[in-house]
C-alpha cells in the first residue's frame, strides 16, 4: 500500500506527503512558515519532494509556496487552470460563476511562485488522479490515488468530530465553510466524490476516515 503522511500545522490544517517510486507528491503547503517542517518530514522518509499538487489556492492551502518553492526548484507544482488565476493575483469571476462570492484568504497579489502546469480533470499527477470539485473555490481539486483510492479532498469535506461537507456550518470547524465560493455546487461535488467510493477520506482539515462512505452519505444527506 502507498505510504500516507499526513502533516499538520496549528491542529487543524494539513498537507500530504504521497509516496512514490521516484519521490514524494506534497499535496498542498498549509499556512506560511510551514516549509521547513515539510523538508524535515520528507527527508525523515528519505525521498525527495518532486511534485507539488494544490487542492485550491486558498491561504492555508498554499501559504508555504513561495517558502518551499526556492528550494525544490525541480519539483513541478500543479493547480486547476480556474485556480491558477488567483495565484496570479487575479480574483475576478468569470460569467456563471457570479452566483457566489468569493471568500477566504487568497494570497494578496498572488504567490511568487507560479504553476509549471495546469490541471483538468483526468489529469495525472504521479499516481494521482485529478477530480473536479469546485464550490469551495470555483477551480478546487481533490486527488484520487488510482493505487489505493484515497481521497485527497482538500476542503470539499473536513473530519473534525464527523466527516461533514463545507456546505454545512459544522459549529466543530466552521472556518472551511465560511470561505467557501457556492454551497449548491460544493454539495454536487461532494456528491460525485462519494460517487467514487474512496477507501480512505484525507482532508484539508481533520484527520484521515478509513472506509468513508457511509459517513459521507451521512454528511451529503444534512445538506440535502
Amino acid at each position: 500500500m502507498p505510504q500516507v503522511t499526513q502533516i499538520t500545522k496549528f491542529g487543524f490544517v494539513n498537507c500530504y506527503l504521497v509516496d512514490e517510486e521516484d519521490g514524494l507528491t506534497l499535496v498542498d503547503t498549509m499556512l506560511g512558515k510551514a516549509g521547513n517542517t515539510i523538508l524535515e518530514r520528507a527527508s525523515q522518509l528519505g525521498k525527495p519532494i518532486v511534485r507539488i499538487a494544490l487542492t485550491h489556492a486558498h491561504g492555508d492551502h498554499v501559504g508555504s509556496l513561495d517558502d518551499l518553492a526556492p528550494k525544490l526548484p525541480e519539483a513541478e507544482i500543479v493547480i486547476s487552470a480556474r485556480d491558477a488565476r488567483f495565484l496570479a493575483g487575479d480574483r475576478s469571476l468569470d460569467p456563471g460563476e457570479e452566483v457566489g462570492k468569493l471568500r477566504g484568504n487568497f494570497p494578496k497579489g498572488g504567490t511568487k511562485a507560479q504553476p509549471t502546469r495546469t490541471l483538468a480533470p483526468g489529469d495525472r499527477v504521479g499516481s494521482l488522479e485529478a477530480v473536479a470539485a469546485p464550490g469551495h473555490t470555483p477551480g478546487h481539486l481533490a486527488f484520487l490515488d488510482t493505487r489505493d483510492r484515497t481521497l485527497y479532498c482538500g476542503d470539499a469535506f473536513t473530519t473534525f468530530g464527523r466527516v461533514a461537507t463545507t456546505a454545512e456550518m459544522y459549529w466543530r470547524f466552521p472556518l472551511a465553510t465560511s470561505a467557501t465560493w457556492h454551497r449548491p455546487t460544493e454539495i454536487d461535488s461532494a456528491r460525485a466524490l462519494r460517487a467514487l467510493e474512496p477507501a480512505r477520506l484525507a482532508p484539508g482539515h481533520g484527520g484521515v476516515v478509513e472506509a468513508p462512505i457511509a459517513a459521507m452519505d451521512t454528511a451529503i444527506a444534512k445538506v440535502s
